[in-house]
C-alpha cells in the first residue's frame, strides 16, 4: 500500500466498545482494542495515502453471531427491547455494513490532501 501510495484498511468494532455490554467484558476490550489499532493506522499511514477506518455496528441481525444470541432463551426477550433503545428503531443488516464498507473503501472516502 505504501509503495502504490494508495490503500484502504477497514476494521469492523462494535458500538460496545465504547458503551460496554453486560457479561461481554472480552468482546467489548476487544472491540476497544480494534479502535485503538485504527486510529493508530490512521495516522501512521495516512501521509501514504492509506485510510484506516472502523465501522461500529450497534446490532447486526441475520449474522452468525446474533442468530446462535438469540436463540438463547435469555436474549429472545431482549431482542425487540434492543430494537426499540436504537436511534433508528431497527437492526441493522449485513447488507448496511457492506455498504458501508463499500463507500471507505472507495476513491470518494479517499481524504487526500489533493481531492
Amino acid at each position: 500500500m505504501i509503495d502504490a501510495g494508495w490503500g484502504r484498511i477497514i476494521n469492523i468494532s462494535s458500538s460496545s466498545a465504547q458503551s460496554g455490554a453486560v457479561k461481554m467484558a472480552h468482546y467489548s476490550s476487544s472491540k476497544g482494542g480494534m479502535i485503538a489499532l485504527t486510529r493508530t493506522l490512521a495516522q501512521e499511514f495516512g501521509e501514504y495515502g492509506i485510510t484506516s477506518n472502523t465501522i461500529p455496528p450497534r446490532f447486526v441481525h441475520n449474522t452468525a453471531m446474533s442468530n446462535e444470541s438469540f436463540e438463547r432463551d435469555d436474549m429472545k426477550a431482549k431482542f425487540q427491547e434492543m430494537i426499540d433503545a436504537g436511534p433508528i428503531r431497527r437492526h441493522g443488516e449485513p447488507e448496511d455494513i457492506a455498504g458501508a464498507a463499500a463507500w471507505l473503501a472507495s476513491d470518494e472516502a479517499a481524504m487526500s490532501p489533493d481531492k
